[in-house]
């Protein structure tokens, strides 16, 4: 089976463009699916202006994808202006459904949830609370919740268990390869381990080398990085032929893992030390990156624009010629 290809409009960040427009882009590059991974880029969120856009896409041949980010009360990530963690979550299910999504994407946090009072279990704790909370909902409206290892919150054994906690016959992964180098992780054990719950992906190459105190990330295009992407999708195809593939490029920024640091074991219990020790050994083949740093302005933004795209594109051509993926390749 030819894995689709996609993208997710976090990729392009800088540009502000609206569904429509992100559906006219995905369109050009004859991609097989878009990820809308924020509300705000639907504007209004009226029945019939939603079902103008699923529209839109399918007569481009496009399936649509629809996410959102916290539903965590207490992370650092939540925003309650939006309402609670159930409405926005509900929200979410419900214009997933007008647009044909299947899935509805959401978060726990990020990396600072690990540190916070009753560390990363407590918070896999109310998650799961938010997710039982709406599980009639998602059933009648026939989606499926995608939750995302996300900004180094949860490594694939901590997500497996937030995910039994729901129930897996409506609540499974989205499944970041970059993120998971940000947890600890290589992409392909994450993948390996999640395989049998993903729902969908979020995909970029990661480039990292040795720090005094651990290892500093840097994401880059696909094919440009640290990551055997043949051997990855080798096994993808494998493992989860029905998934597809989505492009989320982050390129150029630095992340610091301060994983050898004395306090850092302890916002990471469930951590295999033999996992880690091959993950110690990896970073240890990588050279260091120049970050990506526009200057402040129009001109700075014009160029964080040209960087994104060039950079997603760049990756949508190694999928394609490379690795093969899309069924328009």
């Amino acid at each position: 089976m030819q894995l689709r290809l996609g993208i997710d409009n976090y990729s392009l960040r800088s540009y502000g463009w609206n569904a429509a427009q992100l559906i006219d882009f995905a369109a050009s590059l004859r991609l097989d699916v878009l990820m809308l991974s924020d509300l705000d880029v639907f504007g209004t969120r009226a029945e019939s202006h939603l079902r103008d856009l699923r529209a839109r896409a399918a007569d481009h041949g496009l399936a649509l994808q629809v996410g959102m980010l916290s539903i965590c009360p207490s992370s650092v990530l939540f925003d309650p202006r939006r309402g609670t963690a159930g409405e926005q979550l509900r929200e979410t299910i419900r214009v997933a459904a007008a647009v044909g999504s299947p899935i509805a994407r959401c978060v726990l946090g990020k990396v600072d949830d690990r540190r916070s009072p009753g560390g990363i279990a407590a918070r896999i704790a109310e998650t799961v609370a938010v997710l039982q909370s709406v599980r009639s909902f998602a059933r009648d409206h026939g989606i499926k919740v995608a939750v995302e290892n996300h900004a180094g919150d949860l490594q694939a054994r901590e997500l497996l268990t937030l995910i039994d906690g729901a129930g897996r016959d409506w609540v499974g992964a989205l499944v970041d390869a970059g993120n998971a180098t940000w947890a600890l992780e290589e992409p392909l054990r994450n993948l390996e381990l999640l395989a049998p719950v993903a729902l969908t992906t979020g995909i970029r190459d990661s480039a990292l080398w040795p720090a005094p105190d651990g290892a500093v990330l840097q994401w880059t295009a696909v094919g440009e990085g640290m990551v055997d992407f043949k051997k990855y999708f080798t096994q993808f195809s494998q493992w989860c032929p029905e998934v597809p593939v989505i492009l989320e490029t982050i390129s150029g920024r630095p992340i610091p893992i301060p994983f050898r640091a004395p306090d850092f074991s302890s916002s990471y219990p469930q951590t295999d030390p033999c996992e880690l020790a091959a993950f110690s050994a990896w970073i240890e083949r990588g050279q260091p990156r120049s970050p990506f740093v526009p200057q402040a302005g129009a001109a700075g933004r014009r160029a964080e624009q040209e960087f994104q795209r060039a950079e997603l594109e760049r990756s949508v051509r190694y999928c394609r010629e490379i690795l093969g993926l899309g069924r328009r390749s």
